[in-house]
């Protein structure tokens, strides 16, 4: 049986009512309607992706969804005679500048086709807008993007819902690279190992990124592909893939390394505002995210129903995010981050560093977050070794974000969360201990930070 675990929806309707009255009967809404899904697969060459999208059609498929399979763009191109070695430097650029207005072009048309459907669609992108950013240097990038009257945030954060990167058997499973039977392909082992890092790096910055590397054999990477897709959308699988990737979450203490000390990078901005609900078990919150003066909006409600957390994430137009707000809980103070996103040992990562306006407790905290199948021993190698990593808090109530932002001190707060309950939480002891493992971090970081000096981002 399918059941649905974390929700993401692309069509919202009106936000004037309040949420604290009707969140069951939003959450069964949700359930109801009809759901698209952007996706886009890319990798380095040899990496699985045609396997991938294959497989992934045929399971959406089997439960019913319609399923979109947009060709790469370079492929169709390439495919007709376009030597890119060949060309010169201005024929290169113009090649690149033509080759993302095709792909928007075709893509659009899959999106549109599947707008149209009555039924829920996957549209599966074998490649996507950010990956033409590889071929070009940032000058010339930015120059295709103003020319075209894009905006990065808008072509890679708000275009797709997810990107997976199949990692290139040239790393890790070289006995299984091969360039025969691609009439495009024609990398040599390090060629392909620099162009899959290159893909992986134009990426750097959406949301929801998953790396499927090689340490494991072909056929659990393709079924690690499936799983971590119907994750992302919700589907619960069970075990019938038998893959457990989870989230997990690392206290950082300080200093922040200088920049030059991070892999290729990028920072946003962050907002979280909660809203106000009417039951304990229950959270509401809204995300703004971005940078240079562009951003993307998030709805995002958790709670329990029949006995498993539940997530329904939306998508807001700026409008609708000025609308709720209006119901934000004063209990709570906004959160202000600056989120680092960054790729290491084929693991994405994102780094929240917490700043001004906040609550005293999260002055000067770090949080890293990832996703991986591994256990907590063989992850230990997989920890940027650049960072000064505390310990992990994976579930801890310590450094729940919700908790971080209660206005008030935990001891004197009935909010204070352990976990999404009707049950009054009033272990005294409990929130006491949560303080102290909280304040634990806090005077190490202190203490680094006398005796090293510190760093800030600045976007």
């Amino acid at each position: 049986m399918v059941v649905l675990r974390t929700i993401n929806t692309l069509n919202i309707g009106s936000h004037s009512r309040s949420w604290a009255h009707s969140e069951s009967c939003d959450y069964e809404a949700e359930q109801k309607k009809r759901k698209i899904w952007k996706l886009v697969l890319t990798g380095g060459p040899c990496g699985g992706k045609t396997t991938g999208q294959a497989r992934l059609s045929t399971f959406f498929e089997n439960l019913g969804w319609k399923v979109y399979r947009v060709p790469e763009t370079a492929t169709v191109l390439l495919g007709g005679g376009v030597n890119f070695a060949e060309l010169p430097e201005y024929a290169q650029f113009e090649f690149q500048e033509n080759l993302l207005r095709t792909m928007i072009q075709i893509e659009n048309s899959f999106f549109a086709l599947a707008e149209a459907s009555e039924r829920n669609c996957l549209v599966i992108c074998d490649r996507g807008s950010m990956d033409a950013s590889a071929f070009v240097t940032k000058k010339e990038w930015e120059e295709i993007l103003t020319r075209n009257q894009c905006d990065e945030v808008d072509i890679r954060d708000n275009r797709y819902h997810q990107i997976v990167h199949m990692v290139t058997s040239a790393k890790g499973a070289e006995e299984y690279y091969s360039i025969e039977h691609h009439a495009t392909r024609l990398e040599g082992l390090e060629e392909a190992r620099d162009r899959d890092t290159k893909a992986a790096e134009a990426w750097i910055g959406h949301p929801y990124v998953d790396i499927i590397d090689n340490d494991c054999d072909f056929e659990s990477k393709i079924n690690r592909l499936i799983s971590c897709v119907a994750l992302k959308m919700g589907i619960d699988i069970g075990d019938r893939l038998n893959v457990n990737a989870k989230k997990v979450k690392f206290a950082i203490n300080g200093p922040l390394p200088k920049d030059a000390a991070f892999p290729n990078f990028r920072d946003f901005e962050v907002a979280h505002h909660y809203l106000q609900t009417a039951s304990r078990t229950m959270q509401s919150r809204l995300r703004k995210r971005g940078r240079m003066g562009k951003f993307s909006y998030i709805h995002t409600i958790r709670k329990q129903y029949g006995g498993q957390m539940i997530e329904v994430k939306t998508p807001l137009t700026h409008r609708d995010y000025s609308h709720l707000l209006d119901q934000q809980d004063a209990l709570h103070l906004t959160v202000n981050k600056i989120r680092r996103c960054f790729m290491y040992n084929n693991q994405y990562f994102q780094l929240d560093i917490y700043k001004e306006p906040c609550h005293p407790r999260c002055r000067g905290l770090m949080l890293l977050e990832t996703y991986t199948t591994l256990s907590k021993e063989q992850f230990k190698d997989r920890l940027p070794k650049f960072l000064n990593v505390d310990k992990e808090v994976t579930g801890d109530p310590a450094f729940s974000m919700f908790n971080l932002s209660l206005r008030e001190e935990w001891i004197n707060s009935k909010k204070f969360c352990h976990r999404l309950s009707d049950d009054e939480d009033e272990d005294q002891d409990a929130t006491e201990e949560a303080h102290n493992r909280l304040e634990a971090v806090h005077r190490k970081s202190s203490f680094i930070e006398i005796n090293s000096g510190s760093a800030s981002p600045v976007i």
